[in-house]
């Protein structure tokens, strides 16, 4: 049912349709809750987006010997979901999406260090480097954040900048996220988060979202 409620969402994006009334239309004629509604939203994008983030989409193997550029909050929030067994979106544009998302503050969680040296085990796996990482400064405990993660990977920059999405959509970098308005913006990306799953992560719950 949610993945046709992707498919019918994704047509009405791609004709024009506004997300606010797209998704009353798609949730009533599916009767979705608000969460269902919420998760078709994420795994759900137009045709010309979709078109878009492929052709700029790097395979894993173009990451080696290239810096990297790293949303962090994304792709951190994701790995602690698939971590602590919560749903995991395979959404239509191939990315791996959580439900949680960041609304002013962040706590660290007992799945954040694991997950952040997840992330830097698998990036050596990968040569990729040299690393860079924005948080956002306006999220409540950033700092302390920004400290864990320079105990954790020494060698990387970390930055705490208002708003990293600018950053990250006009960079020349490779860009290391699933935020859809960043994918839409950006020059290149590399889908990490879900090869890192993928990979590393066998018993994650994976809802697949992507239309049929």
């Amino acid at each position: 049912m949610l993945q046709y409620a992707v498919t019918d969402f994704s047509l009405l994006l791609s004709r024009g349709y506004a997300t606010p009334s797209a998704i009353k239309l798609v949730g009533d004629r599916y009767s979705l809750t608000e969460r269902q509604r919420s998760a078709v939203v994420r795994a759900a994008c137009s045709d010309l987006a979709l078109a878009g983030r492929k052709q700029r989409e790097l395979a894993l193997s173009a990451i080696a010997n290239q810096p990297l550029l790293i949303d962090g909050y994304n792709i951190l929030t994701t790995l602690e979901t698939a971590l602590s067994g919560g749903v995991i979106l395979s959404c239509r544009d191939g990315c791996f999406r959580d439900m949680a998302g960041i609304h002013g503050t962040y706590r660290k969680v007992e799945e954040t260090i694991p997950a952040l040296n997840l992330l830097a085990d698998f990036i050596n796996s990968q040569s990729a480097g040299p690393i860079a990482l924005l948080l956002d400064s306006p999220v409540s405990n950033s700092g302390r954040l920004k400290a864990l993660i320079q105990d954790v990977n020494q060698n990387w920059k970390i930055d705490l900048v208002p708003d990293p999405d600018p950053l990250l959509s006009a960079s020349d970098q490779i860009i290391i996220s699933a935020d859809s308005v960043i994918l839409d913006a950006c020059a290149r990306w590399a889908n990490l988060a879900r090869a890192i799953i993928s990979a590393r992560i066998p018993d994650a719950w994976i809802a697949d979202m992507a239309p049929p």
